[in-house]
């Protein structure tokens, strides 16, 4: 249901929606609404009198202004720590339950800079880490070793200065650029308390020798390793941090900072790279996006291509096809069929048996066999409320029960293949 409140003695409007409501009208000002429409996570409508109507586009997160904050909800009542831990395992199948003990908070913001705070806390409490950077520079005398084709390429017949290249043992490392640069981020949000604030200035101060990152510039790659294990929980929540949630300064200082996501890919994301996971366990190759041909076409104009979210192969024959949808059609008080049509469209292209939706929710495994056809379907529910280690739990069940399929169908063509005519 949307809400909003607004803050004693100040005008500041927090209004909170879910993802597939249909809207609110708020009295907000045009900037914060100029602010709303470029973020992506909803559109303001202006209707006159300083009232807009603001309605989620299919994004989740929170937008923040000096007067408003909005969030935008996702469907399941997705706490904190639970979104963090789909963003996280997306682009690293480490991120597990225990990478990051998010803080649940009345409001987004809050919750991530008070986690970001405590986790770098941990991270730096031993204090700053050190590691090897490579350096190449331009010396008049040796150091480590001479980049021979530089000095030919740019200083032909010099004897100096030397192009070097040498390992530096320094805190000037990838994984203290990524906590600076979070850590900055996240003291720009307006509305950050101000204890907490002064802790990530305080801990900010810690990397003040560090390089910064340039805005927009992509993240430095590391490496996890034993010797940076403290920092891993607080490196996870920084990537998160810096690949979806921006901060920007206007007029007088005033800051505005936003954090959206899109739930679609991020739930079909995660469950096409942890199935491929589980599906590791067994024979065979899991293909995430795979593109296959629908119709017989002489010319690539005519071709009808269709790709499913996941496809696994045996001796690169496709076995089993999978897709996750997020916004089920039911959401919207459509049918089921157009998700069933499309799947149909996948075991008829793949000429594959059996294929399987994954949705999130709770409830029962159910299978439908399409008429006329030897084709079912499995509609799999995928609990986003249970805890991280139960819902891999729950895709690894998802991988155990499609091999079954996979060893059931073999069987029954070894049968027929061996049945006398």
């Amino acid at each position: 249901m949307p809400a909003s409140s607004s803050a004693p003695g100040r005008s500041f409007r927090h209004i909170v929606l879910d993802e597939l409501s249909r809207g609110v009208v708020e009295r907000i000002d045009p900037g914060s609404a100029a602010f709303i429409n470029g973020s992506g996570l909803a559109k303001a409508s202006p209707l006159g009198m300083g009232l807009f109507r603001i309605e989620p586009v299919g994004k989740v997160g929170s937008v923040r202004t000096p007067s408003v904050q909005l969030e935008v909800r996702p469907k399941e009542r997705l706490g904190l720590d639970r979104l963090l831990f789909l963003l996280g395992y997306t682009e690293n199948q480490g991120f597990r339950d225990d990478a990051v003990a998010a803080v649940e908070n009345r409001d987004l913001w809050s919750a991530l800079a008070e986690s970001l705070a405590q986790l770098t806390d941990r991270a730096l409490s031993r204090g700053v880490l050190q590691g090897y950077l490579n350096v190449e520079e331009s010396l008049r005398t040796v150091k480590g070793r001479i980049r021979i084709s530089d000095q030919i390429s740019r200083r032909p017949g010099m004897l100096v200065p030397l192009e070097v290249s040498y390992d530096e043992f320094t805190e000037d490392i990838p994984e203290n650029r990524i906590l600076r640069a979070a850590l900055e981020r996240m003291s720009q949000v307006p509305g950050v308390r101000a204890d907490v604030l002064s802790r990530l200035r305080r801990l900010k101060g810690k990397l003040d020798a560090v390089t910064r990152l340039q805005s927009g510039a992509p993240l430095p790659r590391w490496r996890a390793s034993r010797m940076n294990l403290r920092y891993h929980a607080a490196l996870r929540l920084a990537e998160v941090i810096l690949r979806n949630a921006s901060a920007e300064a206007g007029d007088g200082q005033q800051h505005s900072a936003s954090f959206v996501v899109d739930m679609s890919t991020v739930f079909e994301d995660f469950v096409g790279i942890a199935l491929r996971e589980a599906m590791g366990a067994y024979p065979g190759e899991m293909r995430l996006r795979y593109n296959a041909m629908l119709n017989e076409a002489v010319r690539d104009s005519d071709r009808i291509m269709v790709q499913p979210g996941a496809v696994h192969l045996l001796g690169g024959r496709p076995v089993m096809v999978y897709d996750a949808k997020y916004q089920a059609a039911s959401d919207v008080g459509a049918s089921l069929s157009g998700d069933h049509y499309r799947m149909l469209a996948y075991c008829t292209s793949l000429r594959v048996p059996t294929a399987w939706l994954i949705y999130p929710g709770a409830g029962e495994i159910k299978l439908r066999r399409i008429l006329n056809t030897d084709i079912d379907i499995v509609e799999f529910p995928l609990d986003l409320s249970l805890p991280p280690a139960e819902i891999l739990a729950s895709v690894a069940d998802l991988a155990q029960q499609s091999w079954g399929e996979v060893v059931r169908q073999a069987s029954i063509s070894r049968t027929v293949t061996a049945t006398p005519s």
